[in-house]
């Protein structure tokens, strides 16, 4: 049995990505960081105090800093500063040209081992020491929540703030749930993202760790093309659970050929688009029954071991998009995610 999720009502909120922002150890230009190869990452690659400033920032855990520095790139590549906001969303001609007000903002970010290493030394400080040996700046951050708030606070992205953690597929639902709320009226604008620090050595999948960051923002078109701004493109995503034992029996490429094709489907305003296919996937079952399934035509991409080269890939292809494209993702867990990149002009549904 498989489930997918619905599209959400709606509501007239025709959104498109007016900005991309990107941190890797490798390169921070969406193209280029996509395609290079994934070096080891040597210490000291990430300087919060040239990324974001001298004070403030020192105490928070890297995985914050790293979306918060790809955030600072990606609202400064939509060309409108978050300070020009008009305090009402409706304000005529005017009012449409700026950037949604702060209760009309929301925000979303997908991770998998954003809190990895830094729970893992908090267990160890209590073991030894008791919990009244923790630090009093980190000890807060046992909550995954937390790893977004200083986005909300900084960027006043009033409107909600979420935290997604589905293996793999974090990043793309954080794209979709972001979207639907938007869709759904409970905010006008969105930065959507993943981000994602190195796992502790002696865990699992250590050596495919990943570390950067990936940040959109998603805005009204109709507001972009106002004030003359620049959309890269229309970004929309569905995802879906497949058991892994379904992926590894008989005609489990099959069953997932048929849910990806009612995904990508669902996205259209007509019929599913000619676009090349990107997937994402590591070596389980479920990742080679996706891979099976979409064919040889695919290009695929090795997984790391959170939710953020999904999300690199989508950047990558925006920043170039020229055509549609489809991004697919897989877990052993059975978490799959396909995201639907279309050019602005290019036909959709909600």
């Amino acid at each position: 049995m498989t489930t997918v999720s619905q599209a959400p009502t709606h509501t007239g909120q025709d959104l498109i990505v007016s900005g991309i922002g990107v941190v890797t150890p490798w390169s921070d230009t969406p193209t280029t960081a996509v395609r290079a190869a994934r070096p080891a990452v040597a210490e000291g690659w990430f300087d919060h105090r040239e990324r974001l400033g001298r004070r403030g920032y020192k105490y928070l855990p890297s995985a914050t800093q790293y979306f918060l520095a790809a955030t600072k790139q990606a609202i400064a590549d939509t060309g409108q500063p978050l300070q020009a906001a008009v305090a009402a969303e409706a304000g005529g001609a005017a009012g449409v040209a700026h950037l949604a007000a702060e209760e009309r903002r929301g925000a979303a970010v997908g991770t998998n081992s954003a809190a990895a290493a830094l729970h893992e030394e908090m267990d160890r400080t209590v073991l030894s020491a008791g919990a009244d040996a923790l630090s009093p700046a980190t000890a807060p951050y046992f909550s995954i929540n937390l790893f977004g708030s200083r986005l909300a606070t900084e960027h006043a992205l009033k409107g909600f703030n979420l935290t997604l953690t589905s293996p793999r597929v974090a990043g793309l639902e954080a794209l979709e749930s972001g979207a639907r709320s938007v869709r759904l009226g409970r905010a006008s604008w969105l930065l959507a993202g993943a981000t994602e620090e190195a796992l502790p050595e002696a865990q699992a999948d250590a050596a495919l760790s990943e570390r950067g960051a990936v940040a959109l923002v998603l805005e009204s078109t109709d507001r972009v093309r106002a004030r003359k701004g620049r959309g890269y493109g229309h970004c929309q995503v569905r995802s879906f659970f497949l058991p892994p034992r379904t992926a590894a029996g008989p005609g489990g490429a099959d069953r997932v050929r048929a849910r990806i094709g009612a995904a990508l489907a669902s996205m259209c305003a007509g019929p599913v688009p000619e676009h090349h296919v990107i997937a994402v996937v590591d070596e389980s079952p479920v990742a080679t029954a996706v891979a099976t399934a979409l064919g040889p035509a695919a290009s695929l991409v090795r997984a790391g071991s959170g939710s953020l080269e999904p999300l690199l890939q989508v950047a990558g292809a925006l920043a170039g998009l020229t055509s549609p494209v489809a991004v697919v993702t897989a877990a052993r867990e059975g978490n799959l995610a396909v995201a639907l990149l279309t050019p602005p002009e290019h036909p959709r549904r909600g």
